[in-house]
């Protein structure tokens, strides 16, 4: 008995030992730059991914307007992965050679929306209403930058409405801000994504465009060019497309690319 004792005490010490001796898996920060229309959905992404993933890579979101995060990325910010939510963004950083071109993606889209105040009499049935002397004040992203702003400028230049309502437009620092601004009632309209209109009680929907009126809202994303291992930055841009994210993405009001790159 002490002889198989003995012998059970040395097997488990060899079995600890050899785990030990295992090679430990460190985890890795995923930096993720994405445009602050994304908030919501990449939040419940990254969360999903951290809490399935063995290796426990962290997911670190950098939010915020599509232009300001190019920007940062050009001045050498650290960055893994941008999700921009327009096309041109991305091809700016392409030019330059700061993302990994064969990694870009493009399976997002998104619609238009006119807010107003959910608590607000002021009727915005059409486009054209933003004309109307109801409407004072207008919040937009910068129409010269941000997505949201160039996208919007791009529709109402088309229907022959920007020049009509262009002094009245105050211009925020990306969609969320435009969106704070109905909601603080410092802007009676601005001009949204559907997705962002959704995460607010305090909005309500005026008009919405039908896509295929507006412009081709586009999100693109792509590694950026980095130095060290980036193995857990491809594995995570790869789990963004995948159908498990795809569904979180169509829950938070996201559409699919009709025209994915």
């Amino acid at each position: 008995m002490r002889t198989a004792s003995r012998v059970a005490q040395i097997c488990v010490l060899v079995v600890l030992g050899w785990f030990l001796a295992l090679p430990s898996v460190e985890s890795a920060e995923i930096r993720v730059l994405a445009a602050s229309s994304l908030t919501e959905s990449l939040r419940a992404i990254g969360a999903k991914y951290e809490s399935a993933q063995a290796h426990r890579d962290k997911i670190i979101l950098n939010l915020g307007a599509s232009s300001t995060l190019a920007r940062q990325i050009e001045e050498g910010a650290p960055a893994d992965i941008f999700f921009s939510a327009d096309e041109s963004k991305m091809d700016a950083l392409e030019k330059k050679g700061l993302i990994v071109k064969a990694s870009r993606k493009s399976f997002l889209s998104n619609q238009l929306v006119i807010v107003v105040a959910a608590e607000n009499d002021a009727s915005i049935n059409s486009p054209e209403d933003l004309a109307s002397r109801e409407v004072k004040r207008i919040a937009l992203g910068d129409p010269k930058t941000v997505p949201i702003g160039v996208y919007a400028r791009a529709y109402l230049e088309k229907l022959g409405l920007w020049k009509k309502i262009q002094a009245k437009i105050v211009i925020t620092e990306n969609v969320r801000a435009a969106l704070a601004a109905v909601e603080a009632g410092n802007a009676g309209a601005a001009i949204v994504y559907k997705t962002d209109a959704a995460i607010s009680r305090k909005v309500k929907i005026g008009y919405a465009v039908p896509p295929e009126e507006g412009p081709r809202i586009s999100y693109p994303v792509a590694l950026v060019k980095a130095e060290g291992n980036r193995a857990p930055a491809e594995q995570f841009l790869q789990y963004l497309s995948s159908s498990e994210a795809l569904k979180v993405f169509a829950r938070y009001g996201f559409l699919m690319n009709e025209h994915p790159r």
